[in-house]
């Protein structure tokens, strides 16, 4: 019998051949970190989505706050949307800023120029703008124009969005700089590691800085920086250096298994696609389904799940006000942050995963749904402040 996982790792045969090749080639050498594997999945990877430089890093949480301290966040006020991962808004906070919180579009679940002009404030010096679940907003441009005109930095939180784009303009392009997750459940993984995107030069110098102890050389020099061990070792980039050479492929497997999907979700009752606006080309790095009022999610993941399919996690189950690290943070109104992350799914897709298995979720769904008593109702939202026990 089919059992479909809320995540897979996809690395054939082929790819590890790759790698470990790679990984053998450092071994040997001793070239362990910031050698010439580096390098290239820094210049492919800057390729890959159309910016000047690209700097390797331990993670996508180190590439954002690398970013921030670049951009002098320190005693500033910078806006994050509400319905996104922890590590956005602690970056700033670790950079020395302080996150204010915008609510998001629901169509995309990320930031729209409506929301971000509701929520800025005189002591606003720039956004962070997340691709959620790998769909760039179409309104992404406009949101660089409005920070261009209003003297604000935008920097892109792309951990989800490896090859995706919005009007043919790739994922990590829009803003100053980029910061992108290489964590085993991305579209791409190095298993761990992340990558920040500029064409600013000065950008890339400072980032070379921060990432190696704020030392002002590699092979040697003063510490002019706080900067700490954000390296990334040349055994990860080799991962990812394979995994990179595939992300065509993989797109298009996630892509196809989109389709399916879609035409599935078109004919139910009780859940509606989060479909990508027109000129936006996800990587379905996570495919997000609203479930309509009245269906308790928790009830409703749980049915599915006794038809032996994970449904995916949540981006996000709950808005940043609604953790306790983050209970005081300012923001604006957050009733469409709160509302999408109350009602999403996520179906699991992966970047081999074939018909029959995206078949099998769908039918697996629909029996959640039929099977769904009179009584369900919406989880209740967690109040803002309230501490989880």
């Amino acid at each position: 019998m089919l059992r479909i996982p809320p995540a897979r790792v996809v690395f054939p045969p082929s790819l590890r051949r790759r790698a470990l090749a790679m990984i053998d080639e450092a071994l040997a050498t001793g070239e362990l970190t910031l050698g010439r594997r580096t390098a290239q999945l820094e210049e492919e990877f800057a390729r890959r989505h159309g910016v000047d430089h690209a700097v390797a890093v331990s993670s996508g949480t180190a590439a954002l706050e690398i970013i921030l301290r670049c951009l002098g966040v320190a005693g500033h006020e910078v806006l994050v949307p509400a319905n996104t991962f922890f590590a956005t808004a602690a970056a700033v906070v670790h950079a020395g800023g302080q996150p204010r919180l915008a609510d998001v579009d629901p169509a995309t679940f990320a930031l729209s120029v409506a929301t971000v002009e509701a929520a800025l404030t005189d002591q606003t010096a720039g956004v962070v703008m997340v691709h959620i679940g790998g769909m760039v907003s179409p309104g992404a441009k406009a949101i660089a124009d409005l920070c261009r005109d209003r003297q604000l930095f935008l920097v892109e939180d792309a951990a989800h969005a490896h090859g995706a784009s919005a009007g043919g303009q790739p994922a990590g392009s829009f803003g100053v700089a980029s910061a992108f997750s290489f964590y085993p459940t991305k579209v791409l993984t190095a298993g761990e590691g992340g990558i920040i995107l500029t064409s600013h030069e000065g950008l890339r110098d400072e980032a070379r800085i921060y990432r190696d102890q704020g030392k002002s050389g590699f092979h040697g020099g003063d510490h002019v920086r706080m900067g700490a061990a954000w390296r990334m070792s040349e055994l990860h980039a080799a991962v990812a250096l394979a995994h990179l050479s595939c992300l065509d492929e993989f797109l298009a497997s996630r892509n196809a298994v989109a389709e399916i999907y879609d035409a599935g979700l078109a004919g139910m009752d009780g859940i509606a696609a989060v479909a990508p606006p027109p000129g936006c080309e996800s990587n379905y790095y996570k495919y997000p389904a609203l479930l309509r009022p009245g269906v308790d999610r928790a009830a409703f993941k749980a049915r599915v799940r006794d038809r032996a399919v994970g449904l995916a996690g949540e981006v996000y189950a709950v808005p940043l006000h609604c953790q306790p690290v983050f209970a005081g943070l300012p923001h604006a109104d957050l009733g469409v942050a709160e509302d999408v992350c109350r009602r999403h799914v996520c179906l699991p897709v992966h970047s081999d995963m074939t018909e029959e298995e995206a078949m099998f979720v769908l039918t697996a769904l629909t029996a959640a749904l039929e099977a769904a008593p009179s009584h369900w109702a919406p989880e209740a939202p967690p109040a803002p402040n309230e501490v989880a026990s």
